[in-house]
């Protein structure tokens, strides 16, 4: 299997001013391929509209990583945005650019044709120096984790020591169980990373309880609340480690509102206690977000190494924190990042994860007789059935139609959780989203036009065509 394997950096001043320069000459590269890609759109656009035929127009270009490394080499040499510095970076730190730019592109194709999930995206725009993240991919070269657990070795950035012991990893190579892909630096929460990108060999497990399934209901007040199959309900607190910092971060934060910050429209740069003062705020956050990702790790470790199949409900997070009374509260439980974790650690522990549909009404059926409720508003915390009588907490009574689920799509009892139990539905109006969207008009003023090109099309196309054959071999 594919593992990631992360370590906190030490650099010295040298050395991260060597880690800058590559991550601004990634940035280069990206605003270079997609200033060159647009260009051409633009052009025939202009040209268009002056009446030329279709055959006088400017060819387009093309975006495959290929074809951007290529006429980047070219360009390089002579281009004065890049002639004077080139040389001074590994070439990954290029090709991580451009790399970024052809998939941007091949996103915005997808969904123009309806086959990217998610909100349609727009053309590729151009990182901005002051906002754009620090990355930088190496995929060639000198990469390895040196005997002594305490140092990295990178292509043209040398040999850099870590904050923490490499030993996870070290003694897993040293024994011919892990070969290194690829490496990605990155700055993030105040320091410097260095990601490997591990094939591991790894022994077959089996959760403690592998024919006990759970289901996990999450929430705001209780993180998450458990229920197998076998009747045990458990309730996970919620830490609230933002909560509990939150005063603290704002005294922190009117203390920088109070320091003379910079400002880029008329130049003015920022004091130095309100350098000091920010950085002691920042160290807060990063605090708060380190303590979050621990406590989620734990959780999800904890759930996949114990049960062998584990339901999840398929929530619409990004819709849920649109609702201003609960957003902060859902942003700091990290309901989207339980589910990526459960997603592939219960690969690794060799159980498997079942998706509830986001229209399941686990909340208003009843666990015992399987009658569903037509309604049943948020405020209300007690689930109390009509038919049989059961009283049981809202949470509770979720993970516990959750958990059976797992058992009914596989053996279609037709009762509460069976995923072919015809709910009633009075209102008629549970599922408003739309499952396809109306064609949208593109104005004259966006480059690529209505739909894509034709010869972006015929790129594309032959690109899906070639992956479909190297799937069929």
């Amino acid at each position: 299997m594919v593992q990631a394997y992360r370590f906190a950096l030490d650099p010295n001043a040298a050395q991260e001013r060597a880690l800058r320069s590559h991550c601004g000459a990634a940035r280069a590269a990206y605003n270079w391929a997609v200033g060159w890609v647009s260009a051409s759109w633009w052009q025939r656009r202009a040209e268009a509209s002056y009446g030329l035929a279709e055959p006088e127009l400017t060819e387009w270009r093309p975006w495959s990583l290929i074809a951007l490394r290529k006429e980047f080499n070219q360009v390089k040499k002579t281009d004065p945005r890049f002639a004077g510095w080139w040389e001074e970076n590994s070439k990954e730190a290029y090709n991580t650019g451009l790399a970024n730019a052809a998939a941007a592109f091949d996103n915005y194709a997808k969904s123009k044709r309806g086959q990217r999930k998610g909100r349609r995206m727009g053309m590729p725009r151009r990182k901005s120096k002051h906002r754009a993240g620090l990355s930088c991919r190496f995929t060639t070269g000198a990469i390895r984790v040196e005997p002594d657990r305490r140092h990295v070795t990178l292509p043209r950035l040398g040999t850099i020591r870590t904050h923490e012991s490499t030993r996870k990893l070290e003694r897993r190579i040293a024994v011919d169980t892990a070969r290194i892909l690829c490496a990605t630096v990155r700055f993030e929460r105040g320091r410097w990373f260095v990601s490997f990108q591990v094939e591991v060999e790894r022994a077959a497990r089996t959760p403690t309880r592998q024919d006990v399934a759970v289901g996990v209901d999450l929430g705001v007040k209780c993180l998450a609340v458990l229920a197998d199959s076998q009747g045990e309900i458990r309730h996970v607190p919620n830490p609230g480690h933002y909560d509990a910092a939150v005063k603290q971060l704002k005294r922190l934060s009117r203390r920088v509102s109070r320091r003379r910050g910079p400002n880029r429209r008329t130049g003015q740069t920022p004091s130095r206690s309100w350098l000091k003062a920010n950085a002691e705020r920042n160290r807060l956050h990063h605090r708060v977000a380190n303590l979050r990702g621990d406590a989620l790790h734990k959780l999800t470790t904890k759930i996949s190494a114990e049960y062998g199949t584990v339901v999840v409900e398929d929530l619409n997070v990004a819709g849920m924190l649109r609702n201003r009374r609960l957003a902060r509260k859902i942003a700091d439980a990290g309901f989207g990042e339980i589910r990526r974790q459960l997603t592939y650690k219960a690969g690794w522990n060799g159980g498997r994860i079942h998706v509830a549909d986001r229209w399941f009404p686990s909340s208003k059926t009843c666990s015992t007789c399987g009658a569903v409720k037509a309604k049943l508003p948020l405020h209300v915390r007690t689930f109390r059935c009509d038919v049989c009588g059961l009283v049981a907490d809202r949470d509770a009574n979720a993970a516990c139609n959750l958990a059976a689920l797992a058992a009914a799509s596989s053996t279609g009892t037709a009762v509460a959780g069976d995923r072919g139990a015809q709910a009633p539905n009075p209102r008629g109006a549970d599922q408003k989203t739309r499952a396809t969207r109306p064609g949208r008009k593109v104005g004259a003023g966006r480059a690529g036009g209505a739909t894509l090109p034709t010869c972006r099309q015929t790129e594309a196309r032959d690109r899906h065509q070639d992956a479909a054959t190297l799937t069929l071999w």
